[in-house]
Protein backbone atom coordinates (compact mmCIF):
# COMPACT_ATOMS: atom_id res chain seq x y z
CA UNK A 1 0.00 0.00 0.00
CA UNK A 2 1.30 3.02 -0.55
CA UNK A 3 0.96 6.07 1.25
CA UNK A 4 0.00 9.78 0.01
CA UNK A 5 -0.92 13.29 1.60
CA UNK A 6 -3.72 15.40 0.57
CA UNK A 7 -2.55 19.30 1.12
CA UNK A 8 -4.70 20.85 2.83
CA UNK A 9 -5.07 23.75 0.76
CA UNK A 10 -8.85 23.91 1.19
CA UNK A 11 -8.90 25.27 4.85
CA UNK A 12 -10.25 28.82 5.77
CA UNK A 13 -6.54 29.91 7.35
CA UNK A 14 -3.80 28.02 5.93
CA UNK A 15 -0.02 29.50 5.16
CA UNK A 16 2.49 28.40 2.55
CA UNK A 17 4.94 27.53 4.99
CA UNK A 18 2.78 25.04 6.34
CA UNK A 19 2.03 23.74 3.02
CA UNK A 20 5.94 23.21 3.07
CA UNK A 21 6.14 21.51 6.13
CA UNK A 22 3.70 19.14 5.24
CA UNK A 23 5.15 18.33 1.73
CA UNK A 24 8.94 18.10 2.98
CA UNK A 25 8.21 15.61 5.88
CA UNK A 26 5.84 13.58 3.03
CA UNK A 27 9.38 13.54 0.80
CA UNK A 28 11.30 12.46 4.30
CA UNK A 29 8.90 9.54 4.97
CA UNK A 30 9.00 8.39 1.33
CA UNK A 31 5.44 9.17 0.59
CA UNK A 32 4.03 8.35 -2.83
CA UNK A 33 2.70 11.51 -3.65
CA UNK A 34 1.68 14.74 -2.91
CA UNK A 35 -2.31 16.32 -4.15
CA UNK A 36 -3.94 19.52 -3.93
CA UNK A 37 -7.58 20.08 -4.25
CA UNK A 38 -9.23 22.11 -6.97
CA UNK A 39 -12.12 24.12 -5.04
CA UNK A 40 -12.67 27.65 -7.34
CA UNK A 41 -14.66 29.22 -5.15
CA UNK A 42 -17.22 28.69 -2.33
CA UNK A 43 -20.65 30.57 -2.60
CA UNK A 44 -22.11 32.35 -0.06
CA UNK A 45 -24.99 30.01 0.09
CA UNK A 46 -22.92 27.48 1.39
CA UNK A 47 -22.60 29.00 4.51
CA UNK A 48 -26.40 28.96 5.10
CA UNK A 49 -26.33 25.84 4.11
CA UNK A 50 -27.91 26.67 0.63
CA UNK A 51 -26.22 25.02 -2.53
CA UNK A 52 -28.01 23.34 -5.23
CA UNK A 53 -26.32 20.19 -4.24
CA UNK A 54 -24.86 18.27 -1.28
CA UNK A 55 -20.51 17.89 -1.73
CA UNK A 56 -19.99 15.76 -4.62
CA UNK A 57 -23.55 15.15 -5.05
CA UNK A 58 -23.91 12.84 -2.27
CA UNK A 59 -26.77 12.47 -0.69
CA UNK A 60 -24.66 12.15 3.14
CA UNK A 61 -23.15 15.23 2.73
CA UNK A 62 -24.86 18.59 3.63
CA UNK A 63 -25.59 21.71 1.29
CA UNK A 64 -22.65 23.12 2.59
CA UNK A 65 -18.74 22.93 2.08
CA UNK A 66 -16.43 22.20 5.23
CA UNK A 67 -15.05 25.89 4.60
CA UNK A 68 -16.43 29.38 4.95
CA UNK A 69 -17.09 31.76 1.92
CA UNK A 70 -14.54 34.06 3.27
CA UNK A 71 -11.85 31.42 4.27
CA UNK A 72 -8.44 32.14 2.65
CA UNK A 73 -7.47 28.63 0.77
CA UNK A 74 -4.99 28.37 -2.00
CA UNK A 75 -5.58 27.44 -5.56
CA UNK A 76 -4.86 23.58 -6.28
CA UNK A 77 -3.73 24.52 -9.90
CA UNK A 78 -1.15 27.38 -9.14
CA UNK A 79 0.86 25.08 -6.61
CA UNK A 80 1.73 22.06 -8.70
CA UNK A 81 4.81 24.04 -10.26
CA UNK A 82 5.75 24.78 -7.06
CA UNK A 83 5.78 21.58 -5.71
CA UNK A 84 7.56 20.46 -8.62
CA UNK A 85 10.53 23.01 -7.37
CA UNK A 86 9.98 22.33 -3.86
CA UNK A 87 10.43 18.14 -4.06
CA UNK A 88 12.61 15.67 -5.80
CA UNK A 89 11.04 12.80 -5.42
CA UNK A 90 7.26 12.36 -4.16
CA UNK A 91 5.08 12.86 -7.04
CA UNK A 92 2.91 15.39 -7.51
CA UNK A 93 -1.16 15.73 -8.47
CA UNK A 94 -4.41 17.86 -8.44
CA UNK A 95 -7.17 15.79 -7.23
CA UNK A 96 -9.04 16.04 -9.40
CA UNK A 97 -9.02 18.60 -12.29
CA UNK A 98 -12.56 19.51 -12.89
CA UNK A 99 -11.99 19.80 -16.36
CA UNK A 100 -14.52 21.76 -17.52
CA UNK A 101 -12.87 24.81 -16.03
CA UNK A 102 -10.49 24.93 -18.51
CA UNK A 103 -9.43 24.57 -22.19
CA UNK A 104 -8.52 20.95 -23.18
CA UNK A 105 -5.50 22.23 -25.27
CA UNK A 106 -4.02 24.31 -23.01
CA UNK A 107 -4.78 22.29 -20.28
CA UNK A 108 -2.26 18.76 -21.62
CA UNK A 109 0.17 21.51 -23.06
CA UNK A 110 0.53 23.32 -19.34
CA UNK A 111 0.68 20.01 -17.34
CA UNK A 112 3.31 18.61 -20.16
CA UNK A 113 5.61 21.34 -19.14
CA UNK A 114 4.93 20.65 -15.83
CA UNK A 115 6.04 16.64 -15.99
CA UNK A 116 9.41 18.66 -16.99
CA UNK A 117 9.23 20.95 -14.18
CA UNK A 118 8.93 17.80 -11.81
CA UNK A 119 11.18 15.86 -13.73
CA UNK A 120 8.76 13.00 -14.54
CA UNK A 121 7.03 12.90 -11.41
CA UNK A 122 3.39 14.31 -12.59
CA UNK A 123 0.20 12.54 -11.68
CA UNK A 124 -3.09 13.91 -13.67
CA UNK A 125 -6.34 13.13 -11.67
CA UNK A 126 -9.48 14.77 -13.69
CA UNK A 127 -12.79 14.62 -13.30
CA UNK A 128 -16.52 16.71 -14.11
CA UNK A 129 -16.88 18.59 -11.23
CA UNK A 130 -20.22 18.98 -9.35
CA UNK A 131 -21.43 22.31 -8.58
CA UNK A 132 -23.18 24.48 -10.87
CA UNK A 133 -22.53 27.97 -8.54
CA UNK A 134 -18.72 27.15 -9.14
CA UNK A 135 -19.35 26.41 -12.50
CA UNK A 136 -20.88 29.38 -12.93
CA UNK A 137 -18.03 31.70 -11.33
CA UNK A 138 -15.83 29.67 -13.79
CA UNK A 139 -17.43 31.07 -17.16
CA UNK A 140 -18.49 27.56 -17.79
CA UNK A 141 -22.24 27.61 -16.35
CA UNK A 142 -23.21 26.46 -19.89
CA UNK A 143 -21.27 23.22 -19.77
CA UNK A 144 -22.63 22.03 -16.60
CA UNK A 145 -25.11 19.65 -18.54
CA UNK A 146 -22.49 18.03 -20.82
CA UNK A 147 -20.00 18.02 -18.29
CA UNK A 148 -19.10 13.99 -18.57
CA UNK A 149 -19.02 14.59 -22.01
CA UNK A 150 -16.39 17.50 -21.74
CA UNK A 151 -13.94 14.71 -19.41
CA UNK A 152 -14.22 12.15 -22.06
CA UNK A 153 -13.07 15.20 -24.70
CA UNK A 154 -10.29 16.13 -22.35
CA UNK A 155 -8.65 12.87 -22.05
CA UNK A 156 -8.88 12.29 -26.38
CA UNK A 157 -7.21 15.62 -26.38
CA UNK A 158 -4.44 14.83 -23.82
CA UNK A 159 -3.72 11.85 -25.11
CA UNK A 160 -4.07 13.08 -28.17
CA UNK A 161 -1.40 16.16 -28.03
CA UNK A 162 0.85 14.14 -26.16
CA UNK A 163 1.09 11.03 -28.22
CA UNK A 164 1.18 12.91 -31.88
CA UNK A 165 3.56 15.73 -33.09
CA UNK A 166 1.06 17.58 -34.50
CA UNK A 167 -2.79 16.92 -33.16
CA UNK A 168 -6.26 18.04 -34.46
CA UNK A 169 -9.35 17.50 -33.13
CA UNK A 170 -13.01 17.93 -33.89
CA UNK A 171 -15.85 17.66 -31.33
CA UNK A 172 -18.02 19.44 -29.25
CA UNK A 173 -16.02 21.28 -26.93
CA UNK A 174 -12.73 21.61 -29.13
CA UNK A 175 -12.67 21.93 -32.59
CA UNK A 176 -9.06 22.81 -34.12
CA UNK A 177 -6.89 21.88 -37.02
CA UNK A 178 -3.46 19.88 -36.70
CA UNK A 179 -1.35 22.18 -34.31
CA UNK A 180 1.83 21.78 -32.17
CA UNK A 181 1.90 21.76 -28.62
CA UNK A 182 5.60 22.24 -27.52
CA UNK A 183 7.75 20.01 -25.52
CA UNK A 184 6.23 16.40 -24.98
CA UNK A 185 5.61 14.83 -21.13
CA UNK A 186 8.70 13.90 -19.76
CA UNK A 187 6.52 10.05 -18.76
CA UNK A 188 6.21 7.78 -21.79
CA UNK A 189 3.68 7.32 -22.94
CA UNK A 190 2.55 10.38 -20.53
CA UNK A 191 1.63 11.18 -17.10
CA UNK A 192 -0.48 8.50 -15.44
CA UNK A 193 -4.27 9.63 -15.20
CA UNK A 194 -6.40 8.94 -12.47
CA UNK A 195 -10.34 8.94 -12.90
CA UNK A 196 -12.48 10.41 -10.44
CA UNK A 197 -16.05 9.30 -10.29
CA UNK A 198 -17.99 9.29 -7.08
CA UNK A 199 -21.24 7.98 -7.67
CA UNK A 200 -21.35 6.17 -10.31
CA UNK A 201 -19.00 3.10 -10.79
CA UNK A 202 -19.93 1.70 -14.23
CA UNK A 203 -19.12 5.37 -15.49
CA UNK A 204 -16.45 5.37 -14.05
CA UNK A 205 -14.80 1.76 -15.05
CA UNK A 206 -16.00 2.76 -18.91
CA UNK A 207 -13.56 5.54 -18.77
CA UNK A 208 -10.71 3.39 -16.97
CA UNK A 209 -11.23 0.62 -19.44
CA UNK A 210 -11.98 2.54 -22.72
CA UNK A 211 -8.80 5.07 -22.08
CA UNK A 212 -6.53 2.60 -20.37
CA UNK A 213 -6.22 5.14 -17.61
CA UNK A 214 -3.75 4.29 -14.34
CA UNK A 215 -6.42 4.04 -11.96
CA UNK A 216 -9.84 5.75 -10.27
CA UNK A 217 -10.23 7.96 -6.86
CA UNK A 218 -12.84 7.76 -4.76
CA UNK A 219 -13.66 9.86 -1.23
CA UNK A 220 -14.26 8.25 1.92
CA UNK A 221 -15.04 4.83 0.72
CA UNK A 222 -15.63 1.83 3.58
CA UNK A 223 -13.59 -0.98 2.29
CA UNK A 224 -16.61 -2.82 1.77
CA UNK A 225 -17.22 -0.14 -1.24
CA UNK A 226 -13.96 -0.10 -2.88
CA UNK A 227 -15.01 -3.48 -3.03
CA UNK A 228 -17.64 -2.89 -5.14
CA UNK A 229 -16.02 -0.30 -7.58
CA UNK A 230 -13.17 -2.79 -8.09
CA UNK A 231 -15.52 -5.67 -9.28
CA UNK A 232 -17.58 -2.80 -11.16
CA UNK A 233 -13.92 -2.08 -12.94
CA UNK A 234 -13.01 -5.74 -13.10
CA UNK A 235 -16.64 -6.11 -14.72
CA UNK A 236 -16.14 -3.29 -17.69
CA UNK A 237 -12.45 -4.59 -18.61
CA UNK A 238 -14.02 -7.77 -19.71
CA UNK A 239 -16.86 -6.63 -21.39
CA UNK A 240 -14.20 -4.72 -23.62
CA UNK A 241 -11.77 -7.42 -23.95
CA UNK A 242 -8.98 -5.42 -22.20
CA UNK A 243 -5.72 -7.15 -20.96
CA UNK A 244 -5.40 -5.35 -18.51
CA UNK A 245 -6.42 -6.34 -14.99
CA UNK A 246 -7.69 -4.94 -12.35
CA UNK A 247 -4.83 -5.87 -10.37
CA UNK A 248 -2.51 -3.48 -12.75
CA UNK A 249 -4.49 -0.31 -11.58
CA UNK A 250 -4.14 2.23 -8.96
CA UNK A 251 -7.57 2.07 -6.61
CA UNK A 252 -7.55 5.10 -4.49
CA UNK A 253 -9.59 7.19 -1.96
CA UNK A 254 -9.43 10.72 -0.42
CA UNK A 255 -9.86 10.06 3.40
CA UNK A 256 -10.03 12.07 6.27
CA UNK A 257 -7.39 11.64 8.57
CA UNK A 258 -6.18 12.18 12.16
CA UNK A 259 -4.91 10.04 14.94
CA UNK A 260 -6.58 10.22 18.14
CA UNK A 261 -6.19 9.58 22.30
CA UNK A 262 -9.62 8.51 22.56
CA UNK A 263 -11.29 6.02 20.27
CA UNK A 264 -14.07 7.16 17.93
CA UNK A 265 -17.43 6.32 17.01
CA UNK A 266 -16.66 4.08 13.93
CA UNK A 267 -20.52 2.86 13.31
CA UNK A 268 -21.02 3.47 9.51
CA UNK A 269 -22.25 6.50 9.07
CA UNK A 270 -22.25 6.69 5.07
CA UNK A 271 -19.87 9.35 3.68
CA UNK A 272 -19.10 10.98 7.04
CA UNK A 273 -18.08 7.62 8.97
CA UNK A 274 -14.95 7.97 10.83
CA UNK A 275 -12.69 5.53 8.83
CA UNK A 276 -9.10 7.24 9.40
CA UNK A 277 -9.83 9.29 12.15
CA UNK A 278 -9.32 7.55 15.93
CA UNK A 279 -6.59 6.00 17.80
CA UNK A 280 -3.88 4.21 16.63
CA UNK A 281 -5.08 0.76 16.98
CA UNK A 282 -8.35 1.69 14.85
CA UNK A 283 -6.79 3.03 12.11
CA UNK A 284 -4.28 0.04 12.29
CA UNK A 285 -7.26 -2.27 11.68
CA UNK A 286 -9.03 0.22 9.09
CA UNK A 287 -6.12 0.04 6.62
CA UNK A 288 -5.33 -3.65 7.15
CA UNK A 289 -9.55 -4.19 6.37
CA UNK A 290 -8.44 -1.35 3.49
CA UNK A 291 -4.91 -3.35 2.43
CA UNK A 292 -7.56 -6.44 2.40
CA UNK A 293 -10.27 -4.99 -0.07
CA UNK A 294 -7.58 -3.65 -2.61
CA UNK A 295 -7.14 -0.10 -1.84
CA UNK A 296 -3.60 1.00 -2.88
CA UNK A 297 -3.12 4.19 -1.85
CA UNK A 298 -5.33 6.20 0.27
CA UNK A 299 -4.70 10.09 0.05
CA UNK A 300 -4.38 11.12 3.96
CA UNK A 301 -6.70 14.42 4.50
CA UNK A 302 -5.79 16.49 7.26
CA UNK A 303 -9.19 17.92 9.22
CA UNK A 304 -10.66 20.83 7.41
CA UNK A 305 -10.59 22.54 11.31
CA UNK A 306 -9.95 21.67 14.84
CA UNK A 307 -6.60 20.05 13.82
CA UNK A 308 -3.58 21.92 13.29
CA UNK A 309 -0.65 21.21 11.27
CA UNK A 310 1.62 20.98 13.51
CA UNK A 311 -0.75 17.89 14.78
CA UNK A 312 -0.79 16.38 11.34
CA UNK A 313 2.74 16.41 11.18
CA UNK A 314 3.06 14.40 14.22
CA UNK A 315 0.23 11.72 12.94
CA UNK A 316 1.96 11.35 9.93
CA UNK A 317 5.38 10.49 11.51
CA UNK A 318 3.31 7.84 13.50
CA UNK A 319 1.71 6.40 10.83
CA UNK A 320 4.79 5.71 9.34
CA UNK A 321 6.99 3.99 12.07
CA UNK A 322 4.04 2.96 14.31
CA UNK A 323 1.15 2.02 12.25
CA UNK A 324 2.59 0.95 8.71
CA UNK A 325 4.26 -1.59 10.05
CA UNK A 326 1.67 -3.24 11.59
CA UNK A 327 -0.79 -3.11 8.18
CA UNK A 328 2.30 -4.16 5.76
CA UNK A 329 2.76 -7.40 7.73
CA UNK A 330 -0.62 -8.27 8.73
Amino acid sequence: MKLALYLPNFRDKVTVSELEDLTALAEELDFDSVWTLDRIVVPEASDRGELQFPFGMMTEFPKALPVSSRGEWYQGWPLIPWLAAKTSKVRIGMSIIDTPYRAPGVLAAELATVDHLSNGRLNVGIGSGWMPEEFAASSAAHLFPRRHAHVRETIEIMQGIWGNDLFEYHGEFADFERCGFGAKPLQDPHPPIYFSGLKDPKRSAARIAKYDLAGWIGIQDTPEELANWRTAIHRELEDIGSARSVEDLDICSMIWFVITDTETDQTPAGKGTNLLAGTAAQITDTLKRYKEAGLTMPLLWPPFQDVPVSKTLDDLKRLTEEIMPKVEAS
